[in-house]
């Protein structure tokens, strides 16, 4: 019989109840996995919201102040989902109390915050893993593999794109999302950092880039209460947005290959057009999120006026088959959170990590804190190793 591991979430806004229903979900999908996740606490500072979210999925206690999580021994692992800015302190809190992380990104509001986690995390020996979810879908982990095997032949060039229509209407409310202080680079860290992540998953480490961004909604109205997810507010007190909706940028990797990244949270007309198109000499691989189960797959020896095409994952490929029996079956993104959840409490029962780590958090961090300075100075920045 399984053993039980503790579990808590700090913030239960929407990301707070999609990490809540994949450790609902854990056991049905992955029976093998020999720690069963217990709802131990549920900690959110919006009055009512925790106590809400211990009646529907039968946490064991509720707290409006995520310290109480830190103290509880009975807590275990935890699920960081509250804003960006408290990230650093409650991930660097949760991993001294002992307690392992799940912790969204980006790991605070830049790759200091991300590598004060870190380095918690190592110093106390803990499990920490991170949201970067669009990894983990099969067809990625299958592109990853084609482009490794050679399939494609030397990859020359990637262009990678998040665009997303989240923050395009001007009633959207002036959250934390908005303010520097609090929310960070924004799309930068918001949707960029996914970009970011793919990039190097997919080809490995970037050693320089350079970036511009934009404003496009330069103010918003102030909401009246609490907010969860994308709320509209109109009539309230304006405010200037005072961080990133817009950007592009070069890369260029330690393989030799280039690249293009861009992201945009106000772009009309995109309901998250995320994916990806990487180029070899010999062939291509293509993904889109809207089609999560598909790649795109050009190979052979003809170079001119090659086909591309479609190819269905299934079984065999990442865990596709712990949700589906056969080829072209869907999978969606709250899947993709329950494979995340997988590999977090594999890694807390096997001692090994799996999925995405708080290195990958520190590398995503620091392009783009690379891609603000090239802003600023309008200069190709170097990242190290």
């Amino acid at each position: 019989m399984a053993s039980t591991l503790g579990v808590a979430v700090v913030g239960f806004g929407w990301m707070g109840r999609v990490h809540t229903q994949a450790y609902v979900r854990l056991p049905h999908h992955f029976p093998q996995l020999g720690l069963r996740p217990e709802l131990v606490m549920v900690a959110e500072e919006v009055p009512g919201r925790a106590e809400e979210a211990a009646a529907q999925f039968g946490f064991a206690s509720t707290a409006r102040d995520w310290r109480a999580v830190a103290a509880d021994p009975h807590v275990q692992a935890v699920s960081i989902t509250a804003p960006n800015f408290l990230h650093r302190e409650i991930g660097v809190a949760m991993a001294e109390a002992g307690k392992h992380i799940w912790i969204e990104k980006p790991v605070g509001l830049s790759a200091a915050d991300a590598g004060a986690v870190a380095d918690a995390v190592a110093k106390s020996g803990v499990r920490g893993t991170v949201g970067f979810n669009y990894r983990g879908a099969p067809a990625v982990e299958r592109a990853r593999q084609l482009i490794a095997s050679g399939e494609i032949g030397t990859v020359t060039h990637v262009r990678v794109r998040l665009f997303s229509d989240y923050a395009a209407h001007p009633d959207g409310a002036l959250t934390w999302r908005y303010e520097r202080e609090r929310g960070g680079s924004g799309v930068l860290g918001d949707l960029a950092s996914h970009g970011v992540d793919l990039a190097r998953f997919l080809l490995g480490d970037i050693s320089a880039l350079t970036a511009d961004t934009a404003v496009f909604v330069p103010e918003r109205s102030r909401p009246d209460g609490a907010t969860a997810g994308h709320t509209r507010a109109s009539g309230g007190e304006p405010g200037p947005v005072e961080n990133e909706d817009y950007v592009s940028c070069l890369l260029r990797f330690a393989s030799g290959a280039r690249g293009v990244l861009e992201a945009c949270r106000v772009s009309v007309g995109e309901q998250n057009n995320y994916g990806f198109e990487v180029h070899g000499t010999k062939g291509a691989v293509f993904w889109d999120f809207r089609r999560m189960n598909e790649l795109g797959v050009s190979s052979g020896t003809s170079y001119q006026d090659q086909p591309v095409s479609t190819v269905f994952v299934g079984p065999g490929d990442g865990e596709f088959g712990a949700f589906q029996p056969g080829a072209a079956n869907a999978m969606g993104y709250d899947d993709l959170k329950v494979i995340e959840a997988y590999r977090f409490v594999r890694s807390v029962a096997e001692g090994i990590p799996y999925g995405a780590t708080l290195t990958d958090a520190v590398r995503s961090a620091a392009a783009l804190d690379a891609m603000s300075r090239s802003v600023e100075s309008g200069a190709w920045v170097s990242l190290g190793a």
